[in-house]
């Protein structure tokens, strides 16, 4: 059984150094956003404990086709809001509309393309999405069945529908809840953040056709508002640096297991203990070259769809079974040296 879990992009220790602003301009919508989180936050344990009713999707998708469905909150909370565009719908006006639908079909291909699954479930499940949720919404979120998107605050972040890394990102925790199904706590649910963000990154690598040394490995480049000093949410290339403000402070994540942050917080640090692994896959990725998403990201989602990966998997665990996977696919060559290598720099200890 499945257990969904409420994940967002903006993580809560961002949110609360904005809440605590002197700004209330800045102030209002952080503490509102954290409310609004921690209230879908309750009702997606409820819906766990009591059990999900089961959505009958309004038409079946063909198989390794997309089924995609957007609608519009209309600034309100009551999810999925009014329907506004369906699969092979045209365009429309609404350049937010238009991105989660295009964000929804890239994650959608490069699945499908890439690794040969229909899906996130691999069995063609329609892929939901809501634009306009909330009013000065700072965040995006996948609930366990749909992804959201605020529209943010316009001071600190623009509209969560920018990047299609983020996109990615929430939808790859669908991926992650159908099969490992991390724990959303410690060094597995760090794991469970790190994820996400290797395919976040590899589906904005692979709509833009680039390669591991043209990406940026930046993610949520293009969400910062013009005010902010900072590139973007995280980098995978260097963890630590992708914003230093004085509004939103410094970019807490560790790159190496020598800065590991020990924390209660944040699920016991998922969204900043996060930076080591994300950093071997960067490693890994820009050591062999190429198309990220080719050699490394199969690695990594042999791992994840594999079946041996435990829910309560420490960053050794999961290094090591990117060893054995990177062995079994690609036999003694460069790309179990490259992964051997990334995770030894990081320090994290393979089995």
């Amino acid at each position: 059984m499945t257990r969904p879990v409420f994940c967002t992009i903006v993580p809560p220790h961002v949110l609360d150094r904005l809440a605590q602003a002197d700004d209330p301009v800045l102030a209002g919508p952080a503490r509102r956003t954290l409310q609004r989180d921690a209230y879908e936050r309750t009702q997606r344990r409820l819906t766990t404990v009591v059990g999900a009713r089961g959505v009958a999707p309004l038409a079946a998708a063909e198989p390794g086709k997309p089924h995609r469905t957007v609608y519009d909150a209309r600034n309100g909370t009551d999810l999925p809001g009014r329907k506004v565009r369906g699969e092979g719908g045209e365009p429309g006006k609404d350049a937010t509309v238009n991105r989660a639908y295009a964000g929804l079909g890239a994650t959608f291909e490069l699945f499908l393309k890439g690794y040969g699954r229909d899906s996130i479930d691999g069995n063609g499940l329609p892929l939901d999405a809501t634009v306009h949720y909330d009013r000065e919404y700072n965040n995006a979120f996948w609930n366990g069945e749909q992804m959201v998107f605020g529209d943010g605050d316009g001071e600190i972040f623009l509209d969560f529908t920018i990047p299609i890394d983020v996109i990615g990102h929430e939808l790859a925790h669908g991926v992650t809840q159908y099969t490992a199904n991390l724990t959303y706590f410690g060094q597995p649910g760090a794991l469970n953040e790190s994820v996400s963000d290797v395919f976040g990154a590899l589906i904005k690598q692979y709509t833009l056709g680039q390669t591991a040394d043209e990406a940026d490995w930046l993610i949520g480049a293009g969400l910062l508002a013009p005010r902010v000093t900072g590139k973007a949410l995280r980098s995978m290339k260097a963890p630590g640096t992708a914003y230093d403000d004085d509004v939103l402070g410094k970019d807490p994540q560790p790159a190496t297991m020598d800065d590991y942050v020990s924390t209660g917080r944040d699920n016991g640090g998922v969204h900043i203990n996060s930076g080591i692994p994300n950093h071997a896959f960067y490693l890994a990725a820009t050591e062999l070259g190429g198309h990220a998403w080719e050699r490394a990201g199969q690695v990594w989602y042999d791992v994840l769809t594999g079946g041996e990966l435990q829910q309560d998997a420490s960053f050794s665990d999961f290094a090591t079974l990117t060893v054995k996977a990177a062995r079994a696919r690609y036999g003694d060559g460069e790309e179990l040296d490259a992964v051997n290598k990334a995770w030894e720099q990081v320090g994290v200890r393979t089995l």
